[in-house]
């Protein structure tokens, strides 16, 4: 068998540079000799020239970086370890998308030199690493898989937007295909991060730790989604409920709302997919899913019901989360879709997205400013997404953008303490 090759002077390759790859691409250039990949030419040189529009790293850090950006595959030739961090989205359908992680594999694997270690971070079911990113990266490379070149995952935790909870301080799973494998994903992951390493019992465990973290939010969201939608017919608003029910020890803190993003809205159904495989009905998974994909339609019917035909709706918010630019898997678009199936006119506002990319991916021109719109001319100002700049936002700047008879739309509890102006009405979840 052949040993492996990585010392303290190797390089570590880190490809795919976005929410994921890029923060952990510069932590461990503060440690070792890095290499960050992407395949587009846009990302690398926006990076490279301190701009990183993910906002996780700061053109500060990025500047002081020894950090290496390139798109060049040349650049990335015999690196002792290579991580992998692309995106693991689903097709229309539902079904994995595995194609990037099969495209990184089928690029790598002419580059592997006898003693590297392929680290895989994208969030996929149990097996994926062993039973397809293995045999892409033998059959490219011409390599023994477990003898001249080694697997490794590690399971990755960027909750985007988050400045808390990030990777050099959470704790780190690993899992290598050998015990030596293991220990060197110990020492390099745990020179980054403060929490520590967890070595997981085989990669197949660590595939399967992940891919449930996402999956058991999801199921938790989902009840809370679906006793929102029985109390709204009972004319109870669930944040009463919850505020009541949450002064138990024990109970859990999780709220309603529109559930997509790269992670919690797509992982079940990898999960789901593994479960088919071998002949298994994910009924809660997928039951869970169905109540979550369907929560859009359901805030949209609820507050069309209280207008009075069609007329203009603002809503506010389109990322998939709150302070965050990320667009990946939002549910706001499905919101806005059914709105305006419904007859309304429906403009958007973003406190934090990307103009550009709400163009690009969804063909919304977004609202360039609130202080631009044209007073009193809102039958509904719909609260969706509670960035920091939506929950400063007062009953007099709302009463300026409604009519008189308007509705303040509280879908994220915002405003549940708004002084709100008598001529206005309000609703919440």
């Amino acid at each position: 068998m052949t040993d492996i090759a990585f010392t303290a002077d190797s390089r570590i390759v880190v490809v795919g540079l976005g929410y994921v790859g890029l923060p952990l691409a510069v932590a461990m250039a503060n440690k070792f000799n890095v290499v960050g990949f992407d395949i587009s030419e846009d990302r690398v040189r926006e990076l490279k020239d301190g701009f990183d529009r993910t906002e996780e790293v700061d053109q500060a850090r990025l500047e002081a970086s020894s950090i290496i950006l390139t798109k060049d595959v040349a650049d990335i030739k015999d690196a002792a370890v290579y991580i992998v961090t692309v995106p693991t989205p689903v097709n229309d359908d539902n079904s994995p998308d595995l194609g990037p992680v099969r495209s990184s594999c089928e690029l790598l694997g002419p580059l592997l030199t006898k003693g590297a270690i392929v680290v895989f971070e994208s969030t996929v079911y149990p097996g994926v690493t062993e039973e397809l990113c293995g045999p892409v990266l033998e059959e490219t490379s011409g390599l023994e898989c477990g003898k001249d070149f080694f697997l490794g995952y590690s399971p990755e935790r960027i909750n985007p937007g988050d400045k808390e909870h990030t990777v050099d301080k959470i704790t780190k799973v690993i899992s290598g295909q050998t015990p030596e494998v293991t220990n060197v994903l110990a020492d390099i992951y745990g020179a980054v991060t403060s929490g520590g390493t967890f070595a997981a019992a085989s990669i197949r465990a660590a595939e399967a730790a992940k891919v449930i973290e996402n999956s058991q939010r999801d199921i938790n969201i989902a009840f809370v989604n679906e006793i929102t939608m029985i109390f709204q017919k009972l004319g109870i608003s669930v944040y009463d409920v919850l505020e009541a029910a949450g002064t138990k020890w024990n109970f859990l803190n999780f709220t309603p709302g529109l559930v997509g993003g790269h992670c919690i809205g797509v992982d079940p159904y990898y999960l789901a997919e593994r479960a088919r495989q071998v002949n298994h009905d994910p009924r809660i998974i997928l039951s869970g899913r169905a109540i979550n994909d369907s929560m859009a339609d359901f805030v949209a019917e609820r507050v069309c019901a209280q207008l009075s035909g069609a007329g203009k709706i603002l809503v506010l918010g389109l990322t998939f989360k709150e302070n965050c630019p990320d667009l990946r898997n939002t549910k706001a678009i499905d919101l806005i879709h059914s709105l305006r199936r419904r007859g309304f006119k429906v403009d958007v506002h973003d406190a934090a997205a990307d103009p550009v990319e709400a163009k690009k991916f969804y063909n919304i021109d977004l609202v360039p400013s609130l202080d631009e719109l044209e007073d009193n001319s809102y039958a509904a100002v719909m609260g969706v997404v509670s960035h920091d700049a939506y929950r400063a936002l007062t009953g007099v700047d709302l009463e300026r953008l409604l009519e008189t008879g308007g509705l303040i739309a509280d879908v994220k509890a915002m405003w549940r303490d708004l002084d709100k102006p008598k001529h206005l009405r309000k609703w919440q979840l």
